[in-house]
């Protein structure tokens, strides 16, 4: 069970990163300070799951690639059957004449799911790779 009682603490900081951060807070919206704070925590808290490679996540892979590149697609597609039981989903986006976007939806340990990333992402004629993630269990 969760506790979710509001617990206050100050934070002190120097004017010059104040002033930045009240920018950073306006910039995005947020209602107050607070709100950002507890962001910033919750996507420190994120990161530092990524250290514990046995820790269960969900996320995304991102690629962009030239769909013309020789065995490209093959090579893709066979590395993701052989790590088929990490991926929930994938879908695919015709950009151009030469570019496509692909969007793999993936759930297991995160040691597993930076081997996927590494092998799609370092494919010749991957020309961006972006792996995002978040923790199954609640923060």
């Amino acid at each position: 069970m969760q506790d979710s009682e509001l617990k206050r603490f100050g934070v002190s900081m120097d004017s010059h990163l104040l002033r930045k951060f009240d920018q950073l807070v306006s910039q995005r919206g947020y209602e107050n300070r607070s709100e950002a704070v507890r962001d910033l925590v919750r996507d420190a808290l994120i990161q530092q799951s990524w250290e514990d490679h046995e820790h269960i996540v969900a996320g995304s892979i991102l690629l962009f690639y030239n769909h013309h590149q020789r065995n490209l697609l093959e090579e893709m597609t066979n590395i993701q059957h052989h790590m088929h039981d990490l991926i929930i989903a994938t879908t695919h986006f015709h950009l151009n004449h030469d570019s496509c976007l692909e969007l793999i939806v993936v759930k297991g340990k995160v040691k597993d799911i930076q081997q996927l990333n590494h092998k799609l992402t370092s494919l010749k004629g991957v020309d961006y790779g972006k792996f995002t993630v978040a923790p199954v269990e609640q923060i």
